[in-house]
């Protein structure tokens, strides 16, 4: 007796919106490995010498790894509404004062606190 095997469509997920939004979200770690990959070279390059190091910088100049970093902190910023905006089915529901604080007010001021924590962060980078 022969089994059964299945058929792999790699079109399904293309069907259905929930699903392409849930597989971009999911495809977007393999462009966050690369970035954070090429990250780590630039620890290993600081431990070779301010030579290479200036050799590595001066290569995240370049329009191809400008765009590459546009893609990834598009795939970051998405990556994390897509959780803030679970966030509330996950959560019991909050409640202030004897209201249930409502889902839209969730996900906003969870995106609210990263943004202040970016600027945050941006403005003691530069002093």
């Amino acid at each position: 007796m022969k089994t059964y095997v299945r058929p792999v469509r790699w079109s399904w997920w293309t069907r259905n919106p929930y699903y392409l939004r849930y597989m971009l979200r999911e495809a977007s770690c393999v462009v966050l490995t690369v970035y954070a990959l090429i990250l780590l070279t630039g620890l290993y390059r600081l431990q070779q010498g301010k030579v290479f190091f200036d050799a590595w910088r001066e290569s995240l100049a370049s329009p191809l790894s400008i765009a590459f970093h546009a893609l990834a902190l598009a795939l970051v910023l998405y990556h994390s509404w897509t959780w803030f905006r679970i966030m509330p089915k996950t959560l019991p529901f909050v409640r202030v004062g004897g209201w249930r604080v409502p889902d839209q007010a969730i996900v906003v001021s969870g995106m609210l606190g990263v943004v202040l924590c970016s600027v945050a962060i941006l403005a003691w980078l530069r002093t």
